[in-house]
């Protein structure tokens, strides 16, 4: 996007990036860049928060009015409000995760865990009238038959006309990661994506089978299948080596 930006520049529209990996920008040197520190996908700041996230947008179109140059990184002064954990918050009751590394037992905790979140991910849904669950194209309950599958050894067809059975895997754990996620921040409190992320691969049965499925076919002969495994199943700051 840095080079992209000295492009438009050039043809006379001025630019100005949002950054959230400060090294990279200074390498690449934009012409303007707002650096934010915020996780990684949210680069406005927290979900839901329009008054915060318009406080970043602002601050990045106030870049436009520098003179100096030719290249300028700023530093965003506020932290994302929501790193902080909510004292208040509670993840949904379901039974302890799985402290096992049997594919079997993962996977039916897997299927009976979902099944578990249905009612708390409903009050997501109500309460915000939206879902980023659904990439797959497959009912929720299919897409846990369909991972724990994959984790019993079995390599399922596609469910999906023009879409490979590794790559509908893939879309499969993002929406169980997604209803999971959901699910646990239904309700009035504000739980930290750092509570939310602690919760589903320390506690829960679907981070631990998500965790053993991507060990289990890193050994695969499929190259495809071990790239899609290794670099889009777990977030890096949550890979288990064993």
């Amino acid at each position: 996007m840095g080079a992209l930006g000295h492009y438009l520049e050039e043809e006379g529209i001025a630019t100005v990036g949002i950054s959230l990996i400060r090294p990279q920008t200074e390498n690449t040197k934009p012409p303007r860049a707002l650096w934010v520190p915020f996780e990684l996908g949210r680069p406005f700041g927290p979900p839901s928060d329009p008054a915060f996230q318009k406080r970043v947008i602002l601050a990045a179109l106030r870049m436009l009015e520098r003179d100096t140059g030719p290249v300028v990184i700023e530093d965003f002064p506020y932290d994302d409000p929501r790193a902080i954990p909510d004292p208040v918050w509670r993840p949904p009751f379901i039974p302890t995760g799985v402290a096992t590394s049997q594919a079997e037992t993962l996977a039916a905790g897997l299927e009976t865990e979902i099944l578990l979140l249905r009612g708390t991910h409903e009050l997501w849904v109500s309460q915000y009238r939206r879902t980023t669950v659904g990439l797959s194209g497959l009912p929720i309950g299919e897409c846990a038959r369909y991972v724990a599958d994959w984790l019993r050894g079995e390599v399922p067809p596609s469910s999906r006309e023009g879409f490979s059975a590794p790559l509908i895997l893939r879309f499969a754990v993002d929406d169980l990661k997604a209803f999971c996620l959901e699910a646990a921040a239904a309700g009035r409190a504000k739980p930290s994506s750092r509570q939310l992320g602690d919760w589903l691969w320390n506690e829960t049965a679907t981070g631990a089978a998500i965790q053993a499925l991507r060990i289990a076919l890193q050994a695969s002969e499929d190259e495809r299948l071990r790239l899609i495994v290794s670099n889009f199943m777990v977030p890096a700051a949550r890979v288990r080596t064993g």
